[in-house]
């Protein structure tokens, strides 16, 4: 049956078309069809991942892997799974396929790809796998080539630009750095509690364990780089691009349309369909890349990468001008120069390595030596003196010694340290896994590569646990996929004595006043949805508040007046804001997990009644005079008229003669003053409703809250202060409060009744005026007056050098007629007022 196989004409086929077509999965049935067989793949993951699906399809011995880093080689293996670049192109196999053939034209590694393309053959048949962008090419260099275009299984649909906090559960967020992966990881996990992590970099044995917590649903989301859109299977719904440029490894450059299709494709597997977009800073896709994807249309490829495989190792000089060698066919290019031909130009420059590399043996040695992988991309000269020392080895000895294996594996076998140090680790004992997976290198060769897959595994295995610990909140994300599977279902919860709510067993958070606040807020999802997780305890919770909350007394609440924050037993609920008038604020409920409206408006309409409460407490003797029965229109006109201003409200044209001598005594009895600056009520300048009054007027003029002490008497301040309505008078460099303004303008009135009258030594000190300025408050308070000397440096001297004059015209009409009306009074016993009055009295305001 062999022979006959072998008499078979080689048949060379490919199998293209977009992700999702069950391309590989047709190859591994062709492969495993053949008595033997080799099949290239381009990430070491794919290779381990197809070798573990081989193996338990016929067994691991006759299965074997080979990759850079790992050989496993059964004496009767017959099928092979390789990286593209470890694939034994001596070894004679009747089946031979390589995927992702498209990656020919990849300016680093397509050299590699294009090699395997023109020169890489089955006994009997030939398999390529890979994008229809490279059919024109496979045509032209591969002539005779079979084609078979497959179709996807299921469609890509564009979503457009999603947030991150919005991105569906099963998604995969994909960005093009490692720094990129861990700030969106981040994210994920503090909204959503957790993501599986998937990088190129990551070993078989960390990428199996995170792709195991992704499909296990231990997580919901995935955040990796490109590496998935390399055949990595997983159930995954919608991919989301982060970025749409990439850093190629020479400059920043936008994504070709082929590479979205490859990333987006990821979305979907079998016959289910899957969406795609962008999310996170990325911009969204234009119209004709979406339609590109969703239509699988793309430009094809025009040209591969190519680098001369048939080399001249009769010196290091020899041997760079061969790999330099110009394309032979139309098609090719040169590609970028590889790691390889750079530490191959570094070393062939160096006296000690052309002194000692003479002849095809040693140049081939020093060939196969440069091609050590620099996996840790220090980016500096380490990885050219670790071959310089390696080559020195082999050549002077024969093989690298125990001493360089035992010094490296051990500095890499510790497992403490974050996760960068980790992968850092993981990059130096794959370069020991590589130099050890080359028998013919050590003596030992079978040791080492026991002692470095076991450094591997074991950091990997560390490596697994801190990507886990950081990026993955258990608690949150049990609680969370059980709210979206069964929504209705009864979740076991209760609120504890002290607040804390429990759902589940896990301790959500603690209820404040009406209000959830999550517990480690720094390492929860957000608050939003994991007061999905408590609702269902505060169900029963809050109406128990609510209506604990109506039945409180007014001494379990409280007013801030600074701030204006209502506080029911300590916690902060609500605050005032501007309402209907100065008087009548309005208020906002801070958050709460009500159940309805209902419930909101029993809590607003408690608060009312306390904030009214409030109000009339230190506004007494303002509601009072509302109160009184059948006041005359008069008193009902500047009630209101106080009401309407806060307190403090300005006088009419024609005050205070229009009211009459009996209702200014009246009103004087009652706690009403006239001034020429206005009407107020001495009582409501003491410092708690003078606070209170301070918080209303700043809401209801929309201004900072009026900042005065009503326990002083002066302020300095500036004259646009917002103090006047409050009960302050500016008088030109400073602000005297309204009831002393009052008596001071009386006394000077009295003094200069019978004509001028010096000012009297203590009258500046007594209302704590200054002598500097006292002038200008002479002038401000319409006061005539002359300096009779000099002021000396602000001092009086022992006789005062200011003589007062008498009120100017206008100050001496308001005050006679202030005066008379008030002279003219009735005695407070005759007065209609007389309850209102003793009400008054006995607050201290007559």
């Amino acid at each position: 049956m062999k022979t006959q196989h072998h008499a078979m004409p080689r048949r060379v086929r490919a199998v293209l078309g977009p992700t999702n077509t069950g391309k590989t999965h047709y190859a591994l049935e062709r492969l495993l069809a053949h008595e033997s067989g080799i099949i290239g793949f381009p990430l070491r993951l794919l290779a381990r991942e197809n070798y573990e699906r081989m193996v338990r399809l016929k067994g691991a011995r006759h299965v074997a892997l080979i990759t850079g880093e790992e050989k496993i080689v059964p004496p009767e293996a017959k099928w092979f799974s390789c990286t593209t670049e470890a694939m034994p192109l001596t070894r004679r196999v009747e089946f031979v396929a390589v995927d992702e053939i498209q990656l020919s034209s990849d300016p680093d590694r397509g050299h590699v790809f294009t090699d395997r393309l023109l020169n890489a053959r089955g006994n009997v048949e030939t398999l390529f796998l890979g994008a229809e962008t490279i059919r024109p090419l496979l045509q032209r260099l591969v002539p005779g080539i079979e084609i078979d275009t497959r179709p996807r299984l299921s469609s890509l649909v564009h979503t457009g630009h999603t947030k991150l906090s919005r991105l569906p559960a099963r998604s995969a967020i994909v960005a093009f750095s490692a720094a990129e992966v861990y700030a969106i990881a981040e994210i994920i996990r503090r909204r959503r509690g957790g993501c599986a992590l998937i990088m190129g970099q990551l070993s078989p044995r960390t990428r199996n364990a995170q792709v195991e917590l992704y499909q296990n649903k231990d997580v919901d989301y995935l955040v990796a780089t490109d590496a998935i859109g390399m055949g990595l299977n997983m159930d995954v719904n919608h991919v989301a691009l982060a970025s749409l440029t990439k850093f190629d490894g020479a400059s920043l450059r936008p994504l070709t349309a082929q590479e979205c299709a490859q990333i987006a494709g990821r979305a979907g597997r079998g016959m289910k369909d899957g969406t795609f977009g962008t999310t996170a800073e990325a911009r969204p896709m234009s119209e004709a890349l979406t339609d590109a994807i969703e239509a699988h249309r793309f430009d094809p490829i025009e040209r591969l990468s190519w680098r001369n495989a048939a080399l001249d190792f009769t010196s290091p000089e020899a041997l760079l001008s061969s790999l330099n060698a110009s394309p032979p066919r139309r098609g090719l290019v040169a590609g970028r120069p590889a790691s390889d031909l750079l530490t191959l130009e570094s070393l062939a420059g160096e006296r000690e390595i052309s002194d000692a590399t003479r002849g095809r043996k040693a140049t081939s040695l020093l060939w196969e030596v440069c091609q050590i992988p620099d996996f840790r991309k220090l980016g500096d000269d380490s990885h050219v003196r670790l071959c310089h020392r390696l080559f020195m080895h082999l050549l002077d000895d024969g093989s690298i010694p125990t001493q360089w294996f035992d010094s490296h594996i051990a500095g890499f076998s510790r497992v403490e340290g974050d996760i960068d140090t980790l992968m850092h680790r993981l990059t130096g004992i794959r370069v020991c896994a590589y130099v050890a997976a080359r028998t013919e290198w050590s003596n030992r060769a079978q040791h080492w590569q026991e002692r470095t897959r076991e450094v591997e595994d074991l950091l990997s295995d560390a490596l697994h646990e801190r990507l886990t610990a950081r990026f993955v909140d258990r608690r949150a994300t049990s609680l969370l996929r059980r709210l979206d599977s069964d929504g209705t279902r009864d979740l076991l919860s209760a609120v504890t004595k002290d607040g804390q709510v429990i759902v589940e067993g896990h301790a959500v958070g603690t209820i404040e006043g009406f209000t959830l606040k999550p517990d480690r807020e720094d390492a929860l999802p957000e608050k939003k949805l994991m007061l999905r997780a408590g609702r269902r305890a505060l169900l029963h919770e809050i109406p128990r508040r609510v209506q604990a909350f109506t039945e409180s007394p007014d001494s379990d609440f409280a007013l801030e007046t600074r701030t204006g924050a209502l506080s029911w037993q300590n916690v902060v609920i609500a605050r005032l804001i501007r309402g209907t008038a100065i008087l009548a604020p309005d208020i906002q409920i801070l958050g709460g997990e009500f159940r309805d409206t209902k419930q909101r408006d029993l809590v607003r309409a408690r608060l009312n009644n306390f904030v009214r409460s409030t109000l009339r407490d230190a506004l007494a003797p303002l509601y009072a005079l509302g109160a009184m029965p059948a006041p005359s229109p008069a008193l009902r006109g500047l009630s209101h008229r106080l009401m309407e201003y806060g307190g403090v409200a300005p006088l009419l044209p024609d005050e205070p003669a229009s009211h009459g001598s009996k209702a200014i005594g009246q009103f004087r009895r009652l706690g009403i003053l006239f001034c020429p600056f206005g009407i107020f009520m001495p009582a409501l300048l003491k410092p708690s409703p003078m606070n209170l009054r301070a918080l209303l007027l700043g809401l209801w003029y929309g201004n900072e809250r009026p900042e005065a002490d009503a326990r002083q008497i002066i302020i300095r301040a500036p004259g646009n202060a917002p103090l006047a309505s409050l009960g302050w008078v500016y008088l030109g460099t400073e602000w005297l409060r309204l009831d002393r303004a009052e008596k001071l303008l009386a006394e000077l009135h009295r003094l200069t009744r019978s004509g001028p009258s010096p000012v009297p030594p203590d009258l500046i000190s007594r209302y704590g005026l200054s002598k500097r300025t006292f002038v200008d408050t002479l002038a401000a308070l319409m006061i005539r007056h002359r300096v009779a000397s000099p002021l000396a440096e602000g001092q009086f001297g022992p006789v005062a050098p200011v003589m007062l004059l008498g009120p100017t015209k206008h100050r001496r009409q308001h005050h006679q007629s202030h005066s008379r009306d008030t002279r003219r009074s009735l005695p407070i016993a005759d007065s209609p007022f007389a309850a209102l009055a003793t009400h008054a009295a006995r607050r201290g305001l007559s």
